[in-house]
């Protein structure tokens, strides 16, 4: 597909996953700081998570993504040229819930999945990413049968064993996005697993980064300015997650506890991706031509 070059005057097309994690961004543009650095912004949601943005990057349909530090230093490391880090947004480690159907009694705890059948929303996302490495944590040598299922209501029937989706054991999510699902009894925790990594990365498409990178600075430093205010607005912050994006007021407030996002979001630490890439590799995600990569651009 041939790449369409963005200018100047365009709006850079952001894709974000609509969760908790997005606040920040929203509240730049409400504050209207990306008008007053002087760029252009359109958001659009992926709710099926970050390989949805690594392909969306692909074929031009955004020019940014905001998503999971795993899955797209994977998504490089497996040889993606098409997009670059640009920055990071997230400092903290994200917790993945592990979860199984309500009725799934032969599966108690995270060790139960061992082999098993797991669903991922796709192929490189981090649903996909993190099982690996919680086999590596563990030192299993089984391999998984992973089922694409698209996105995370999929994911929640196809372990209640719903007609019309692969059986599917288990499955891997943010732990606050699945909470109310353990409240409500759709669907039951086993188990957890913290990314030994900060969570969240911003990238561009390559084609953004050669022809818009003033736009690029433009948007991080915005979003800086975002997260300096939901960080001295809190209460805010819980109002604007609990109102827009189906999280109760008692888990936003929670959640505002675990996260930290980065003061400076233009940069990326090498020791970061030095560590992903190892990690990544130990866990059979990547093979050692991942050490050939270039992985972080500065706009």
């Amino acid at each position: 597909m041939t790449a369409i070059k963005r200018t100047a005057m365009s709006a850079l097309r952001i894709g974000y996953v609509p969760e908790h994690f997005s606040t920040p961004l929203f509240f730049a543009q409400q504050q209207g700081f990306y008008e007053k650095n002087g760029v252009k912004v359109e958001f659009l949601p992926y709710p099926s998570g970050s390989g949805h943005l690594i392909q969306s990057l692909q074929d031009n349909t955004i020019d940014v993504a905001v998503g999971l530090t795993e899955a797209f230093i994977a998504g490089i490391g497996k040889g993606a040229d098409w997009y670059k880090l640009i920055g990071t947004y997230v400092e903290s480690p994200l917790c993945w819930a592990i979860s199984t159907g309500k009725n799934r009694a032969e599966l108690t705890n995270e060790d139960d999945i061992r082999g098993k059948r797991i669903g991922v929303s796709r192929i490189g996302s981090g649903s996909y990413v993190m099982p690996f490495v919680l086999a590596y944590q563990k030192g299993w040598t089984d391999e998984y049968k992973f089922n694409i299922l698209q996105n995370f209501k999929n994911l929640r029937d196809a372990v209640n064993l719903k007609e019309g989706l692969e059986p599917t054991d288990a499955f891997m999510w943010e732990i606050f996005t699945t909470k109310k699902y353990y409240t409500s009894g759709e669907i039951k925790n086993i188990g957890r697993i913290y990314t030994p990594w900060p969570s969240w990365v911003i990238s561009a498409s390559t084609n953004a980064i050669s022809s818009n990178a003033k736009d690029l600075a433009a948007f991080t430093k915005s979003v800086e300015e975002g997260i300096e205010y939901f960080k001295n607005h809190q209460d805010e912050a819980v109002e604007w997650i609990s109102t827009n994006l189906d999280y109760s007021a008692e888990d936003a407030r929670a959640w505002l506890e675990t996260v930290t996002f980065r003061k400076d979001t233009s940069s990326v630490d090498p020791e970061v991706v030095e560590k992903t890439i190892t990690i990544l590799k130990s866990a059979k995600v990547l093979d050692n031509s991942a050490d050939q990569a270039e992985y972080v651009v500065k706009v």
